[in-house]
C-alpha cells in the first residue's frame, strides 16, 4: 500500500516536471524569436535624392552653397574661358560697343580656376543680387561702382585684390588674365565678411524624367546675331543622340580651358529686352525688369514664350504665368536688344 502511494507520488511528481520543462522551453523560444527581432540589421544608408536649383540634376546631399556670379571676359583673346563647363547657367548680354560678357552663376560644382575675370555693370550687379548670390569681378562702371559700394550685393572685386585672391596668368596680358581659383572662394567671402550658405531659395523648374519636353517647331540650329563682327556672335547646334547643344562663337567651338571639351548645352534662352546707351564710351543700361518676347530651345525645338522678373530672378514663363520647364543640364541665357529686336537677332532651323 505504501509502495503504491509512492509510486503515484513519484509519478505526480513526474508529469509536473515535464510540464515545467515544456513550459520553460516555451518561454525560451519566445524570448529566442523576440531576440531575433532585435537583432533584424536595418539599413541606415537609405537612398535620397534632392535636385540642384539651377540644373535640375540629382545629387546625393542637398545643395547648401549660396550662388557665386562671376563676370567673365569674352573678348577672342580671353577664350577658351575656364570654369564655364562648370557653370550651372551662363546669360550673356552686352558691355560696350559690340563687346559681350558673361555672367557665370556656380553652385552645384566649383571649379579649379575661373577666368579671366572682368569689370562689373550695373545689370550684372542687379542679376547677381537678385539671385542673392556673391559676386565676383574685376573692375566696374561708375554706375556698378555706386551700387557695389552701397551694398547691394555681397561681393569681391579684383580692384582691391588683384594678386591675392585674384591671381595673373603669364599665358596671357592684362586685360585678358585675371583669375580666381576656386580655392580662393571661401577665403574671399571671409575677406568681406560674407556668408556662402544658401539661404534665399531660388531656383528653375524643370521636367522630370518621363515628362515630353517635345513642344514647339523643330530646330536644330540656332544663331544668335548681335552684330556685324562675328566675334561676338553665336550658333548652337542640336544632337539629337546626346540630347545637348554644342556652341560655336567667331567660328570656334565652345571649350572650357581646364577640359579642352566643348561646352554640353540642355536649353538655349534668348530674351528681349530694351538697351539704352549712357554715355560716350558706349556703356549700356539695359533694362532687366519690364519682362518680354523670350524664345526657348531644348531637344531640338523652338517655342515662343515671354520673361519675367519673379523675385529678382529672370525666368522664362508661359503665357498663363507659369514657369516654362527646362530640360536638366546646364542653360545658356542670351539677353538681346528690342532694336533690332528678337525676331532679327535670332534665327533657326
Amino acid at each position: 500500500m505504501f509502495r503504491w502511494r509512492r509510486l503515484c507520488f513519484l509519478l505526480i511528481i513526474s508529469i509536473l516536471l515535464v510540464g515545467c520543462g515544456k513550459k520553460d522551453e516555451k518561454n525560451e523560444s519566445v524570448e529566442s524569436i523576440e531576440e531575433e527581432k532585435e537583432t533584424i540589421p536595418v539599413s541606415e544608408n537609405v537612398e535620397q535624392s534632392f535636385v540642384t536649383p539651377f540644373t535640375g540634376e540629382k545629387v546625393q546631399e542637398e545643395v547648401s552653397m549660396r550662388p557665386v556670379v562671376v563676370t567673365i571676359n569674352n573678348h577672342p583673346k580671353a577664350r577658351p574661358q575656364s570654369g564655364i563647363a562648370s557653370a550651372d547657367v551662363i546669360y550673356e548680354m552686352l558691355a560696350e560697343g559690340d563687346i559681350t560678357r558673361l555672367l557665370a552663376l556656380y553652385q552645384s560644382e566649383l571649379p579649379n580656376n575661373i577666368g579671366p575675370i572682368r569689370s562689373a555693370r550695373d545689370y550684372f550687379v542687379e542679376i547677381a543680387a537678385g539671385l542673392d548670390a556673391f559676386y565676383i569681378a574685376h573692375g566696374y562702371s561708375p554706375e556698378a561702382r555706386t551700387l557695389l559700394e552701397n551694398g547691394v550685393v555681397d561681393n569681391v572685386n579684383g580692384m582691391a585684390y588683384d594678386g591675392t585672391l585674384f591671381k595673373r596668368s603669364k599665358d596671357r596680358v592684362a586685360p585678358h588674365n585675371s583669375y580666381m581659383p576656386g580655392e580662393n572662394i571661401q577665403a574671399a567671402a571671409d575677406k568681406v565678411s560674407a556668408s556662402l550658405l544658401y539661404q534665399k531659395k531660388v531656383s528653375y523648374s524643370f521636367y522630370k524624367e518621363d515628362e515630353s519636353v517635345k513642344i514647339g517647331e523643330k530646330a536644330n540650329s540656332v544663331s544668335v546675331t548681335y552684330s556685324s563682327d562675328n566675334s561676338f556672335n553665336s550658333l548652337y547646334t542640336y544632337d539629337e543622340k546626346s540630347n545637348r547643344y554644342t556652341r560655336q562663337s567667331g567660328d570656334a567651338v565652345t571649350t572650357d580651358y581646364l577640359t579642352n571639351e566643348p561646352l554640353k548645352l540642355s536649353n538655349v534662352l534668348i530674351f528681349e529686352m530694351k538697351h539704352s546707351i549712357i554715355d560716350n564710351k558706349g556703356r549700356r543700361a539695359i533694362d532687366i525688369n519690364s519682362g518680354g518676347k523670350a524664345y526657348v530651345f531644348q531637344h531640338g525645338m523652338m517655342r515662343e514664350v515671354r520673361w519675367e522678373n519673379k523675385d529678382g530672378v529672370l525666368k522664362a514663363v508661359e503665357e498663363d504665368g507659369s514657369e516654362v520647364k527646362l530640360v536638366p543640364g546646364q542653360t545658356w541665357i542670351h539677353l538681346v536688344p528690342t532694336d533690332p529686336g528678337i525676331a532679327t537677332s535670332v534665327t533657326y532651323s
